[in-house]
Parts: structure tokens; sequence; C-alpha cells
């Protein structure tokens, strides 16, 4: 038999039960429904419901077929009008069948040998084979999953231990020991560095808080029909299930728990600390599922990592979960401690509906995920079945003590108030040097400033003293010009190379000539002020036009290439004065060599 898709709905009035069965004949089903109890046949599917209200047969029942979907809509009057049925949309806990209202236990003892006859009993022997005593010592047991109900199950998966869990060997780890390791590996593991750069530079974090999932809309929309007169329930048009988790559900084996009042109170501290990793899992991706899903819902919490089982309240569950957000995860925040913490009183707020719907996501992260999805098996597939028949008053005095905890970062017992103060100390610090550092650097510049001013106008108070000299000089060089020129001509005639008829090279230091007969000795001498010089080129002017009309080119050659050569600066000739007082000038020799320049003491 197949159990068919199916979908429980409800109106004051009508209880709607809408089947999807496209293989089925329409003209062959059956039909009954009484009580609590419904129950559809069409080969080959069999749905048998238990309701959680009574139903009953008066001919307002009404039945209709869809050819086209292929489903069949069925409406069933309700006995009492106006009564609501609580968990409709709790699918597996309506394919349960009907408990059993009799007295009797539900486990009983029998007695078999009590049934036998003495008279057919056999003589007892009582030479029974004596084996002597051996003190073994068996193995612990320490039970964990859902409602401490396993054990044994990672000695047979060993080799998938390491990527589920971080405990070493479960099966012989007690509960006090888990809880001892477990606090030492999140001491281990939390990095300063990390939650201060997470502290200080948040940007990312606060992106991340503004997501808003699904339960958030979900629960304003809740919070405004509060005021409304309406009966205290669920609200399953706040929280609807797509077909694929309304699939899920029918999967799952419907199943009873048999929990003490310690198991319970585990069970439900499980929860919380499950629905916190979810909630942190589901804002740090923004609702998106990838290949880290499934390590940051389980490494987060303590009771799929480290089979936390020793809980004793509401308060170690948030400082359990708070610790390992601290440690783990990449974004390593307080703010998305108190982020989870309040979706899920909103989840809870919101009912067992929005719990399943949660949990279904989960179990799907889970079951894509190698080898996560032995954490179904030992968890979430049970709290997906367990929670559709949890009271809603109980999961409503869940949420009220779990909305009434405190959380702070005091509570984590990581010194997180003290890394902060620190942190913004030296920060502080820092500021300070930076600033002071910009002061010297801003006085420096100043002077600095300062420096090249006073450079600036003496360089201009010297380029003005500098420009007016050029000037004085400009004007005299104007006025010298002439005179200038005249000079370089004696100058070219002092400095010239004298040549011997042989036509060698004399010494040019000193300017002492030969003269023909007599030997006496010229020598020229420079030491005239400028004044005198200038009063001496007025008056010989004709005899240094006279040098210029040579006939022979030799001499102004020569002279020439000796100004090009050496050019030296202009000097102010003078001759020595005979002892009348009288100046002789240089003029051409009579002589054949023209460039042999002679020095007479007469005129001739």
């Amino acid at each position: 038999m197949i159990t068919p898709a199916f979908e429980v709905t409800q109106d004051p009035d009508f209880l709607t039960v809408k089947i999807r069965v496209p293989y089925a004949r329409a003209s062959e089903f059956d039909l009954y429904f009484e009580g609590e109890d419904f129950k559809f046949y069409a080969k080959p599917y069999f749905l048998r419901l238990t309701l959680p209200g009574r139903i009953v047969e008066d001919g307002r029942e009404k039945a209709s077929y869809n050819t086209d979907e292929g489903t069949f809509t069925i409406q069933l009057p309700k006995e009492v009008p106006g009564q609501y049925f609580e968990g409709l949309d709790m699918l597996t806990s309506l394919l349960a069948p009907k408990k059993s209202r009799s007295a009797k236990p539900l486990v009983e003892e029998l007695a078999a040998s009590a049934e036998l006859s003495e008279e057919n009993e056999e003589e007892f022997d009582w030479e029974l084979e004596q084996i002597p005593y051996e003190e073994s010592t068996p193995p612990l047991q320490h039970p964990y999953g859902f409602g401490n109900l396993r054990s044994g199950v990672f000695q047979r998966l060993q080799d998938e231990l390491s990527d589920v869990v971080d405990i070493k060997d479960p099966d012989q780890t007690p509960a006090e020991e888990r809880r001892r390791q477990r606090l030492a590996a999140e001491a281990a593991k939390f990095e300063p560095e990390h939650y201060l750069a997470d502290f200080f530079e948040d940007e990312a974090i606060k992106h991340l808080l503004k997501y808003k999932p699904w339960w958030i809309d979900a629960h304003k929309k809740m919070t405004a029909l509060q005021g409304e007169s309406h009966q205290d329930h669920d609200s399953p048009a706040f929280v609807v299930f797509s077909e694929e988790e309304r699939e899920q559900m029918r999967k799952f084996t419907n199943k009873s728990y048999l929990l003490d009042k310690r198991s319970r109170q585990h069970v439900y501290l499980g929860l919380i600390d499950i629905l916190l990793a979810y909630c942190y899992e589901i804002c740090v991706n923004e609702g998106d599922k990838n290949v880290e899903s499934s390590w940051n819902i389980r490494k987060l919490s303590a009771t799929l990592c480290w089979l936390e089982v020793s809980f004793s309240s509401i308060h170690d569950v948030l400082v359990s979960f708070g610790r390992r957000v601290l440690c783990y995860p990449l974004y390593r925040h307080f703010e998305l401690v108190t982020r989870a913490f309040k979706d899920t009183v909103m989840i809870l707020q919101l009912g067992k509906a929005a719990v399943l719907k949660c949990l279904l996501d989960i179990h799907k992260i889970f079951m894509e995920s190698d080898p996560a999805y032995i954490l179904n098996d030992l968890f979430i597939t049970d709290y997906c079945i367990w929670i559709q028949k949890v009271k809603s008053k109980k999961l409503a005095a869940l949420c009220e003590s779990l909305h009434k905890t405190t959380l702070s970062k005091s509570h984590m017992g990581l010194e997180l108030e003290e890394l902060e103060a620190a942190a913004v100390l030296v920060q502080e610090e820092e500021k300070a040097l930076k600033a002071a550092g910009t002061v010297s650097k801003q006085q420096l510049l100043c002077s600095e400033s300062e420096t090249s001013d006073s450079e600036e106008s003496s360089s201009t108070s010297s380029s003005e003293t500098e420009g007016s000299d050029s000037d004085e000089q400009e004007s005299s060089t104007s006025e010298d010009g002439e005179i200038n020129s005249f000079q370089g001509v004696l100058q070219e005639e002092r400095t010239a190379p004298l040549i011997d008829c042989n036509g060698l090279r004399q010494g040019t230091n000193t300017l002492a000539m030969e003269v023909s007969d007599g030997k006496s000795k010229v020598s020229l001498q420079s030491t005239a002020p400028p004044g005198k010089l200038v009063e001496e080129l007025e008056m010989q002017i004709p005899s240094a036009m006279r040098l210029s009309e040579q006939p022979e080119g030799l001499a102004t050659a020569g002279c020439t290439s000796q100004e090009q050569e050496e050019n030296p600066v202009p000097e102010p000739d003078r001759f020595s004065e005979d002892a009348a007082g009288k100046g002789n000038f240089l003029e051409v020799s009579p002589k054949p060599n023209p460039l042999l320049f002679l020095c007479s003491t007469n005129e001739d």
C-alpha cells in the first residue's frame, strides 16, 4: 500500500481533507470516518488518520474528484461547530495509529512456567556445573542522542567519527568528562586577535544583521493579530509548509518516546541549542545554503558536536552557544549571538509549526552532507517526530523561560570586556601618538616655510643688488666699448708670438726685444690706471691706425690666431718712458720681416 500525499485544513464548521491519488480509479474508492478516525482506500493507496478532534456523519459531508489533478477533496462536518483542531499540519502525528484505551499495561510480563503443571515438571538437577569466578569489567556505555536513547553507534562508525563530532570516544566518555573536554577545547580555540578584528571592523557584521528571515515577517503578522479575538492556538497561516516539506513528514516513521523527567529536560534544552545554531547559520549566509551550512550548525551546537547531555538550565545552553560562536566560525561577534537568541525566541513564539519547519530544513541540510546524515539518525529525525506531539502550552512555557533569560559578555568566561577595554586604550594611545606626530610635523613644515621665506627674501635683495651692479656694468661697458676695442688691438699686439728671421717662435713671457744696433731692452708694463689709459689711447689713436694699415697680412693673422687660442683678458698696455718722459709706440720695423715688432726710443 502507498500512503498518498494529503493536506488537512479546517474552517469553523468543516474539516477538509485533500488527497492526491493520480493512479487510482475514481469509481473505486472506499471512505470511512467516525469520531477521531478517518480512513480512505483507493487501490493502490491507503490513508488512515487519527484526528485531534471529533467529526460526525450527518449528511453535510461532501466529496469531489479533480481528474486533471488526480485529487479527492472531502469535507467532513465537525461534531462541535467552531471547535479548533490543533496540529493539522503535523502530518506525521496524524498518521499515528489510534492509542489503545485498554487499562492493561503496555509492557506485561508473562510467566510461562506457571502454566506448567507440577506433575509434568522434570526433577530439578541441583548439581550445576560450577565455574570459577572471574572478575570482569564490562565496557562502559554512556548514552547519547535524542533523549539519551542511543549508545554504541560510534563503535561501528569510527571512520566517520572525526568528521561529525569533536569528542574522541563518546561510548567510553561520561557526560561530565565530555563537558570538561569541551570547555578546554573552546578555551584553547579562542583567538583574541580574531575577536578584536571582528569587534572593531564590523562593517560585514552590520550588513549581516540587516537580513530578515521568514520568521520575522510571520512574527510581525502574529503580533499584529494578537489584539483581535481569536482562540489561543497556533496560526498555520503564518507558517506554510512546502510540498517538499510535506513529503519529508510523510516519510517519517511514527514513533512514541518514553522519556523520564530528566530526559525530557535534556530534549527541550537540546532543542534550544540546535535552533540557536540554525539561526546563526541562516543569518550569516542570509538564507542561502552552502557547503559550510552543515559544518556551522553542528559545530556551534554542543548537543550535536559534543553529544552534550549535562545542561542544567537554559542559561547553560546560551553560554555554550555564545562561547562556540566566539571560537569557531568565520564571523565571531557577540551581536550575532544576541541576534540568534532573539530569532530563537521568535520561532518558539510562532509555535511548533515554525519549530518543525526549521527542523525539517536542518534535516535536509544534514541529509545532503556526508557524513552529517548520522546526526539525523541520532537527533533530528526524532526531533521532527517528537515536536509534532508536544503540547503547545509546554512549548510556550519554554519560550517564556528563554525570553526571561539574560546573557552578557561576562558570562562567556573569555574575558571579553577586559580585551575590549585594553584594545580601546591601545587605540587611544595610537591616536594620541599620531596626533602628536602630526603637530610636530606641522611645526616642522612651518619652520621650513619660514626659513624658505627668509631665504627667498635674501635672494631677492641680493638679486636686486646684482641687478643694479649689472646695470652699472652695462652702462660702463656701453661707454667704454670703443676704447676696449682699441685696447684689444693693443693686447693682440702685445701677446702676439714673436717669430725670428728664420721663422722660429720666440718666448712670449717677456716682451724684451732687441733693436738692430743697440741692445737696449724695453719692458712693457700694465700698471697704469684705467683713466690714464683712456687718455693715452685717445692721444695715440693715429699710431694704432697706422698698425692696422700694414700691407702685409701676416701680422694681423698672427694677432688674430693668438687671440683665438689664448683669449686673454684685455689689459691696458703702457710703454716705459725715456729720460725726456716721452712715451714711444710700436711701429712697423723697416726690416724685411714684417712680424718682428721693435720698440725704439726715437721715432725712426
